[in-house]
């Protein structure tokens, strides 16, 4: 299954629920057609660079977040349909990375953890020694 990058801005919101809803759907609409869901990262409260409009409301801030995972092309449609139908998604984009381990590491290049990336609470650990 190809790899695939998911950037989406959801509504400025004060609460978090509805971010938290959003990405915990759309993990699930992954994980349920069969796909791996690999990382989740929340990029905090921006100001849009310019005001959009979606679902008939402008929008001048927004919740940005990426999910990086593995699945299909179907599931990648029924995934857009159901970000332009959501009205706590103003923007999203899907990147393809690679479909195969060489097109996303390097050749001769470790794709593992190496000593000095490993951290654990923000201490150095030497399980890889």
């Amino acid at each position: 299954m190809p790899l695939y990058e998911l950037f989406c801005v959801a509504i400025a919101s004060t609460e978090s629920a509805p971010l938290r809803d959003l990405v915990h759907s759309t993990s699930r609409l992954v994980l349920d057609h069969g796909g791996i869901v690999r990382n989740v990262q929340y990029w905090g409260k921006r100001t849009l660079p310019q005001r959009a409009r979606r679902h008939q409301q402008y929008h001048t801030a927004g919740d940005y977040w990426l999910m990086q995972f593995d699945t299909n092309a179907p599931t990648l449609k029924v995934l857009n349909d159901r970000f332009r139908q959501d009205p706590r998604v103003v923007k999203w984009n899907t990147l393809k990375l690679g479909e195969k381990l060489n097109e996303l590491v390097p050749p001769g290049v470790n794709g593992g953890v190496t000593p000095s990336q490993a951290t654990m609470g923000g201490k150095s650990v030497d399980y890889l020694q």
